[in-house]
């Protein structure tokens, strides 16, 4: 038996210059947190973060529940305990099993001012804080939680951008792309490490993905295959940041690097085409396309660009599979999106 990743949600900076939700912290509150298990083990483990903190953060108190099971969680046999500042905390394992596609409870609470909390911020769920039962949508000083499973189980990191988090899907229906290709997989499974705004190349919202490929993808447990999903961001936010724009040759140049890494720590690597979105330089769009549907550095492609295209206006997102914005996918187009994806690629 080992230990792999069983869920995971990617965090951000609360200190970033670009947020797209509000940042928060907490003072003698509670947060629950619905955490849905991509995969299951017979018993699992909490990982807590305060990666952005700049003050230790102080748990008074932490469960799981699944289903009407409960129990009580802690770090070295105490259920009080502090997660330094730009640490993480694994927490002690619990002998509590649980199913792939099962909703976990997680309950925290704050004794003290926490400050700005690290978070996973457009996660198509929604957290509830108390006292007041105020609901929002984020997730707060969480960044996964593994499961104890058979080994050689294949877990894939889905590593990107909004098209993996969710956002455009309908929150709390677990229709993520990432949601749906699970289903289609009869064995392993997918972990989630989309971050909405997220680019391959610069910093923004979230660490770009060359900075943040260690931690989000090489070391997550038992990790096996990774799935690219990133462009969209690079192209359409340089000119809202006063930026230069990027070209196609530092955005291929990213791609190859990142899949360089991959082969490099022997895992599998899939990439995506970058999607129709309004206001993209289609041009770079079409030419950084051509590259990932013929590069050998890759070990295949899934192209959800020509999948969700319209077919009349192809540099648009087909209307019966977008969330409106111009930008992003609809529950339907996030399962058109997971139907590009191979599963016998994903197998160990």
């Amino acid at each position: 038996m080992m230990w792999a990743a069983g869920f995971r949600t990617a965090v951000i900076d609360p200190y970033d210059r670009l947020q797209f939700a509000e940042p928060r912290g907490f003072d003698g509150q509670t947060v629950r947190q619905v955490l849905h298990m991509a995969g299951g083990g017979e018993a699992l483990r909490v990982r807590l973060t305060n990666q952005y903190g700049r003050a230790p953060l102080s748990v008074g108190a932490a469960s799981v529940a699944v289903g009407r099971r409960r129990a009580v969680l802690t770090l070295g046999g105490a259920d009080r305990f502090v997660v330094e500042a730009g640490e993480e905390a694994v927490l002690d394992p619990v002998e509590l099993s649980v199913a792939a596609g099962t909703n976990v409870l997680l309950d925290l609470h704050f004794p003290e001012k926490t400050g700005l909390a690290t978070y996973s911020h457009r996660p198509a769920e929604l957290a509830l804080i108390g006292p007041g039962n105020e609901r929002v949508e984020a997730r707060y000083f969480v960044s996964g939680i593994d499961v104890l499973v058979p080994d050689g189980t294949a877990i894939a990191v889905a590593f990107g951008d909004s098209w993996f988090e969710g956002v455009g899907t309908t929150i709390g229906a677990n229709h993520r792309s990432v949601d749906f290709l699970n289903l289609r997989l009869d064995s392993g499974w997918v972990v989630n490490q989309g971050i909405a705004g997220n680019r391959l190349l610069r910093d923004g919202v979230g660490d770009h993905a060359a900075a943040r490929f260690d931690r989000d993808v090489l070391a997550v447990p038992a990790v096996t295959h990774v799935l690219l999903h990133f462009g969209i961001n690079d192209l359409a936010l340089p000119a809202l940041l006063g930026e230069a724009p990027v070209t196609a040759g530092e955005l291929i140049d990213g791609f190859a690097g990142l899949a360089d890494r991959a082969h490099r720590a022997g895992l599998t690597i899939l990439a995506a085409t970058i999607s129709p979105f309004d206001g993209a330089d289609h041009r770079i769009r079409h030419e950084v396309n051509d590259w990932i549907r013929t590069t050998k550095a890759v070990d295949a492609v899934f192209d959800v660009a020509r999948a969700v295209a319209d077919p009349h206006s192809p540099d648009r997102i087909r209307a019966a599979l977008g969330a409106g914005d111009g930008m992003h996918l609809n529950d339907r187009g996030a399962a058109v999106m997971a139907g590009t994806v191979d599963p016998g690629l994903l197998r160990s």
